[in-house]
């Protein structure tokens, strides 16, 4: 391939939407005021863009630095242009929520989210004291766009439903998660895995983003 050819044909797309796929594993974010990203995400930019870490204090700082990670935390970034996006990686899913929708993202698989999105940082009581690792999710609130990251392709099954901790990436805001610990696989393996822990989720009208990976969440 000639280098004009070259750099023609991997040039940027501008769609004029506001989160859009350059590939597979690349987020383009036309930005013209502020996004929540992943820190760290950022691969490149173009226009007058500035970065903020963000964290609240005391418990609540804590919860957002364990959730997104080996003490990383949340950034803020603001200004006008195109922000570049990607984590090691992963394959990019946008979403987008209306108003009132909810999805609760595994905190390590958050890569961004629009302003407009309403987000805590909660711990998931109903499963501490399990070698889960998904203790600490990020609950998003619609109307805009998030744009969440997964090892491969995705299958999204409907509840009830029992999945494996690390592989579990999200559920919407309806279904919520209990625990199961298999001893008979447990001592069948002889090591502790994802299907001597399994995340229960109960009731009708919800679903489970499961990837085709099981990822070690941090502190596991």
């Amino acid at each position: 391939m000639q280098l004009e050819e070259f750099v023609d044909t991997h040039a940027p797309k501008d769609s004029g939407k506001t989160f859009e796929l350059e590939n597979s594993k690349l987020l383009d974010i036309t930005l013209d005021g502020s996004v929540m990203a992943k820190a760290g995400s950022m691969v490149g930019y173009t226009g007058d863009i500035s970065f903020e870490r963000k964290s609240a204090g005391g418990l609540k700082g804590m919860l957002k630095k364990k959730a997104t990670g080996e003490g990383d935390v949340m950034m803020e970034a603001s200004g006008a242009g195109h922000l570049y996006l990607a984590d090691q990686g992963k394959e990019v899913q946008i979403l987008e929520l209306d108003a009132g929708q909810e999805i609760s993202v595994n905190g390590n698989d958050v890569l961004a989210f629009e302003s407009s999105i309403d987000w805590d940082i909660k711990m998931l009581k109903s499963i501490a004291g399990a070698s889960t690792g998904g203790l600490f999710n990020v609950f998003l609130e619609g109307p805009g766009h998030v744009a969440i990251t997964t090892h491969g392709k995705p299958i999204v099954l409907e509840t009830p439903v029992s999945t494996d901790p690390n592989a579990t990436v999200a559920w919407s805001g309806n279904a919520s998660p209990s625990t199961k610990r298999d001893v008979n696989i447990k001592s069948l393996l002889g090591r502790s895995s994802g299907e001597t822990y399994q995340l229960q989720f109960a009731g009708n009208d919800g679903f489970v983003i499961v990837q085709p990976y099981e990822e070690v969440q941090p502190g596991q």
